[in-house]
């Protein structure tokens, strides 16, 4: 039966592991000798494209790349016949798509003959987790994410898919995550509860509206745009809302012993001052090359005998 990668909370904690652990084995490698890869962007995408090509090419496969323009998922051809339509020349399918049931329903289609990869969706964005939490292990305990537990991340601003994953990650190696949003862009009791049921090793998830109630005693702070793709008609509103969610210096000298984090693009001025995305204390750039090194070990995972 094939493996898929489409959210955290589908593997089971010793798989999630195994994916760190393989991201970590040497390249350039044969990992992937004779396997073809479909990379399709229904969304733009600059870190994405380029780690996926990168990895793709450093363990030995092939890859082919589709865009909306070509593609047109449900309007210029059903989700269901893209997915045959590559399972005729591809055994890994890797999407970036704005509607998440798209997997569930391409993965009906093609039954065991394709592994599927969400590059990003409308609820989740696992590879960008797995980059993180490869970034924090690195800084805080030598390259184990196990030694993160007892550690604090808080991430302040909109609650969106990355920060689900986020939280759906570390929870599970014992980091309490701490989430920081207006009322109305926090996450549902559902959401909390999918993210809850991954705790382990003394992880919590704790929310807070007042940013500076929750910042102080943290390892790291994390922010995202506040205005994601697809959002733009809600521009000014949502800058209206987000004032005083900003990480500025003030904020993020309540802990001063913090590393920053972003997933990119940055707007400065908005969620993030151009002082903190430059200064010594951020690990941006390397979250940035760990984009890679994650999709080194989702693609060795799945095609792991």
């Amino acid at each position: 039966m094939r493996r898929h990668f489409v959210a955290v909370a589908e593997t089971t904690h010793d798989e999630f592991e195994r994916i760190l652990e393989l991201a970590r084995q040497p390249v350039p490698s044969n990992d992937l000798a004779g396997t073809r890869v479909s990379l399709v962007f229904e969304r733009p995408s600059l870190r994405t494209r380029a780690s996926s090509v990168a990895a793709v090419q450093d363990l030995g496969g092939n890859y082919s790349m589709f865009t909306d323009a070509e593609i047109g998922l449900d309007t210029r051809e059903a989700a269901e016949d893209v997915a045959r339509t590559l399972a005729q020349t591809s055994t890994i399918v890797a999407a970036r798509v704005r509607d998440h049931q798209v997997f569930s329903r391409m993965r009906s289609a093609t039954g065991d003959a394709v592994s599927y990869i969400n590059l990003l969706s409308d609820q989740t964005h696992p590879t960008q987790a797995t980059a993180d939490v490869l970034t924090l292990a690195d800084h805080f305990s030598d390259g184990d994410p196990l030694g993160l537990a007892g550690r604090t991340v808080t991430y302040v601003g909109d609650a969106t898919n990355v920060t689900r994953s986020l939280a759906t990650a570390l929870i599970g190696f014992g980091v309490t995550v701490r989430i920081v949003a207006p009322v109305g862009y926090d996450l549902s009791s559902d959401q909390c509860a999918v993210i809850e049921a991954r705790a382990r090793y003394g992880g919590q998830l704790q929310c807070f509206t007042d940013p500076t109630a929750a910042v102080p005693g943290s390892d790291a702070l994390y922010t995202d745009s506040w205005i994601s793709m697809g959002l733009e008609h809600e521009a000014e509103e949502r800058r209206r809302v987000f004032r005083g969610f900003q990480i500025d210096e003030s904020l993020f000298d309540l802990a001063p012993t913090s590393v920053f984090l972003h997933c990119l693009p940055a707007h400065r001025g908005e969620e993030v001052s151009h002082d903190v995305m430059e200064s010594p204390r951020s690990l941006v750039w390397q979250q940035v090359r760990h984009r890679t090194t994650a999709m080194y070990g989702v693609l060795r995972w799945l095609e792991e005998k």
